[in-house]
């Protein structure tokens, strides 16, 4: 367990040194204000979560086929591909050619909740799987930060300390890491369930799973919504540069950390899984209506405490729709989950960062830059919604 937990924290530390800065690189490489930089950010997110989307189900299948450890050493080397090219990307196309790689090999999380799934039992997964975001968490709690320092030294320098990471990273994974899944629980791997909307129609299939995935999607595309346009928002609402985006940042991965290592478990334990997903549906919501309203930048620290609390959904809603699927389709299940998050990821940045470019646009009708956080505080509201509609109905899954 910890061998997998190393690789993520170094895994998300690499991802969080360029957070704060690839938006200042999107703006400075498309030459436009920075309604137009909103778009461009946007629709590079777009072109990962299309990757990932046609990807993951493959990468899912191909996990149950060989193990889990090769396919989080693919993603951990396709990681360090992209990061080499955002540091010599002379412009937008290369950028794009980096997300597109970064898309397709993005197996890490889906491979080590289906290499949890392996070594854990169904009743422990809500508490590990909240170990996991722990984990990224604690990535963010210095990457952001420093990516922002290091943003004001040279804007590609992040990036290729985030390649150097992740570089070091797979050579931990293939000398370090063992392999979770034994040759006898191993299935042949079959392309027609490979293909995204097949792995999807696996989650449809029984009632409940497919309330949580509806609700999984109503999270990550709430997510995706207001993650392209997070930046650019502090940039025009409250002055803020690299710096102090890195800090927000880095302190929302403390309270993420400390949240999904020490909270998650005792809410499981008091609430149970669907309520404790419900509960942190709400607090998302609550913080991004929040943000969307916020006038000052104290009341950030609330909201981040909030949404510190609403990070017990992912660990719930995985667990549950874990504990529905069979020991040898834990890789494919996980993987239609990424699907998951990739279909909402390829629509979510688009209207995230039309939104805030129409609502933030000189001359427009409506000035209302908060307006893609209200969006996704609804988003929330009907997640809670459906995984009450699943508590309510499990079914025979």
């Amino acid at each position: 367990m910890g061998f997998i937990l190393a690789v993520l924290v170094i895994d998300s530390l690499g991802f969080g040194l360029v957070i704060p800065i690839l938006p200042t690189l999107i703006q400075k490489l498309s030459g436009g204000p920075r309604h137009d930089a909103a778009l461009w950010v946007g629709v590079l997110a777009m072109s990962f979560a299309a990757a990932q989307f046609f990807a993951a189900p493959v990468l899912g299948q191909l996990s149950d086929r060989f193990g889990r450890r090769p396919l989080i050493l693919i993603s951990l080397t396709g990681s360090a591909l992209n990061y080499v090219l955002l540091v010599f990307a002379p412009s937008i196309g290369w950028l794009f050619l980096g997300r597109l790689l970064a898309g397709a090999t993005a197996g890490n999380v889906s491979a080590a909740s289906a290499y949890i799934a392996d070594i854990t039992e169904p009743q422990d997964r809500a508490r590990r799987f909240g170990l996991i975001g722990a984990a990224f968490s604690f990535g963010f709690i210095i990457g952001p930060a420093l990516g922002g320092l290091l943003g004001g030294i040279s804007l590609r320098l992040p990036f290729a300390l985030a390649a150097g990471l992740a570089g070091v990273n797979a050579l931990y994974g293939l000398f370090v890491l063992p392999e979770s899944l034994p040759v006898e629980k191993r299935r042949l791997f079959r392309w027609p369930e490979a293909t995204p909307f097949r792995a999807l129609g696996t989650l449809g299939a029984d009632p409940r799973m497919r309330r949580l995935a509806f609700a999984w999607a109503m999270r990550w595309f709430g997510l995706g919504t207001i993650q392209a346009v997070f930046v650019l928002s502090t940039e025009l609402r409250f002055g803020w540069g690299p710096q102090q985006n890195g800090i927000a940042l880095a302190v929302v991965g403390i309270t993420g950390t400390l949240a999904q290592a020490f909270l998650v478990r005792r809410l499981v334990g008091w609430l149970g899984e669907a309520k404790a997903a419900m509960f942190g549906f709400a607090m998302n919501a609550l913080a991004f209506a929040g943000f969307a309203l916020a006038g000052q930048v104290w009341v950030i620290i609330l909201i981040g405490l909030l949404q510190a609390l609403g990070s017990v959904t992912n660990p719930a809603i995985r667990a549950m729709i874990s504990s529905a699927a069979p020991s040898d389709r834990q890789g494919s299940t996980q993987g239609a989950l990424a699907a998951v998050e990739g279909l909402t990821a390829i629509v979510s940045p688009l209207i995230g960062a039309g939104l805030f470019a129409l609502f933030t646009e000189r001359h427009g009708a409506i000035y209302f830059p908060g307006a893609p956080f209200m969006l996704a505080a609804g988003l929330f509201i009907v997640g809670a919604i459906l995984v009450a509609a699943a508590a309510r109905h499990p079914g025979p899954g």
